[in-house]
């Protein structure tokens, strides 16, 4: 097998793609054979050093991937060699074979594209557990998603429009606007142009959003928490921007609005049931095509430092997918 490996996670010029023997799965773990593999903002931090897990060296970057099982450990009962999986696990993935934890494996059926399956767990549960769970979204209500054009955004559009919620997307360019309207929203705001607040007021007839969903930080979320409606949620859910905001505490009191963090990392092991009840009716909206990863573009997987490069840039929609030859 061949895979990226991090030696010294001082950057990703310092991975290498690497000859490695194959591994043997543990009594509770399976060897899949990678198809396909999703780049995520946690595997440009993961390799910098600067993620809140710090996986043992060496390791083999790459969260998300999607491949079919080639050996499973003693202890597997509910897998079976030739099973084609998604899985999470946080490393592994960018290579072209790896080991996973069973339990962790999502089972895929016939008509579930390898490449959307390596694109769909995290942005899809993240959104869902969110808006759904945290911030219990309803018909009608109307949603702002910053970030919108990115992985999570675009998969909180598509959650928000499954609901029946109102989606107003914000974005940087008029060309991530319009992959937003492409996606379901039914209003987008290029953030770069004109007054942001104003431009959410007279969107929402000057109620405001009833949710407001940030896998961004930095600079927009004090003016958008300032324009949210009286109830309002406000999902923390990231810092893609890096500055973590500090926000005024007595605008939580005078919209009587509610700051909701969003770790679905956590809920997944906290809560397993409900993680996999979620993970069931996401899989079953894919099937009848209520939602579907949209692709940036896919490259193959020894090309892993230019991905890094292009996703560095913020030039990526969507997502950016790894793939290895059939």
């Amino acid at each position: 097998m061949k895979a990226w490996l991090c030696e010294n996670p001082v950057g990703v010029q310092a991975l290498k793609w690497t000859e490695l023997p194959t591994p043997t799965p543990g009594a509770d773990e399976v060897l899949i054979r990678i198809q396909a593999a999703s780049l995520n903002f946690p595997d440009l931090l993961i390799v910098q050093n600067k993620y809140q897990m710090k996986p043992p060296l060496p390791f083999v970057p790459g969260s998300e991937y999607a491949g079919v099982i080639e050996a499973i450990g003693t202890d597997v009962k509910h897998l079976k060699v030739g099973q084609t999986v998604a899985c999470l696990s946080g490393t592994g993935g960018f290579g072209t074979h790896t080991l996973a934890p069973a339990k962790l494996c999502l089972p895929l059926t016939p008509s579930f594209n390898a490449v959307d399956a390596a694109a769909f767990i995290m942005i899809y549960a993240t959104s869902y557990h969110a808006l759904v769970d945290r911030a219990a979204l309803k018909a009608g209500e109307t949603v702002l998603i910053l970030g919108a054009a990115g992985g999570v955004g675009s998969s909180a559009i598509q959650i928000a429009k499954a609901v029946g919620a109102k989606v107003i997307a914000a974005a940087s360019t008029d060309e991530k606007c319009a992959l937003c309207r492409q996606l379901g929203a039914d209003e987008v705001i290029n953030y770069s142009n004109g007054d942001f607040r104003e431009q959410i007021k007279a969107l929402t007839q000057g109620k405001g959003p009833d949710v407001i969903y940030d896998p961004v930080g930095g600079d927009f979320s004090e003016p958008a928490f300032r324009s949210i409606a009286w109830r309002g949620r406000y999902l923390v859910v990231g810092f893609a921007a890096g500055p973590i905001p500090a926000l005024p505490w007595n605008l939580a009191l005078l919209k009587g609005a509610s700051i909701v963090g969003v770790f679905w990392g956590d809920f997944a092991k906290r809560e397993p049931q409900k993680n996999a009840e979620m993970m069931q009716t996401l899989t079953d909206w894919y099937e009848h095509k209520k939602i579907k990863p949209f692709i940036d573009s896919t490259m193959p997987m020894d090309q892993l430092m230019q991905a890094y490069e292009r996703m560095n840039s913020r030039a990526v929609q969507g997502k950016l997918v790894m793939v290895n030859p059939e």
